[in-house]
């Protein structure tokens, strides 16, 4: 099932951002080096789960989660520009333990309904193109997100 989200959701929700943003930032630690990324993820065990209840707290109407058997699974965060009349979905995720499947397309569903009731014309994604962000790619493309821009990010070390 899912639902709005409620106060009561946000330790959950930072729990499964903390765990579902490992491998990311294993990732990024490789990217970019120890100095960059502890510039970019002060702390990788919390820092997702404080950007998340920084999310919740300031824009609660935006917030979806994945409820099974009273547990919740998964979230699902979204912005919506009414000039433009885009919806874009942000940081979401299921629990990386569980073994239900179809939740992540679930919530896609539901907020492509909440843009939809919005007035929106499009729905957008953004994600990384590296290898720990393939499963949010082929998610994504399941969900039938089909028009892609591709986008590079480069750093360099000036001292």
């Amino acid at each position: 099932m899912i639902r709005l989200y409620r106060n009561e959701d946000l330790p959950r929700i930072m729990e499964i951002g903390n765990k579902a943003w490992e491998n990311i930032y294993k990732m990024f630690r490789q990217c970019y080096g120890d100095e960059l990324f502890k510039i970019r993820v002060p702390d990788e065990n919390i820092d997702k789960g404080l950007q998340l209840e920084n999310y919740c707290l300031s824009f609660p109407d935006c917030v979806l989660v994945c409820e099974e058997d009273g547990k919740v699974y998964g979230f699902i965060t979204f912005k919506i520009d009414m000039d433009k009349k885009i919806g874009e979905i942000g940081n979401n995720a299921i629990d990386p333990e569980c073994s239900i499947k179809g939740l992540g397309q679930q919530m896609y569903k539901a907020v492509f309904e909440q843009f939809i009731v919005k007035g929106m014309t499009f729905a957008k994604v953004s994600t990384g193109l590296d290898y720990a962000h393939e499963p949010a790619r082929k998610a994504y493309e399941r969900a039938g997100f089909n028009i892609k821009h591709e986008e590079v990010t480069y750093y360099k070390k000036l001292l």
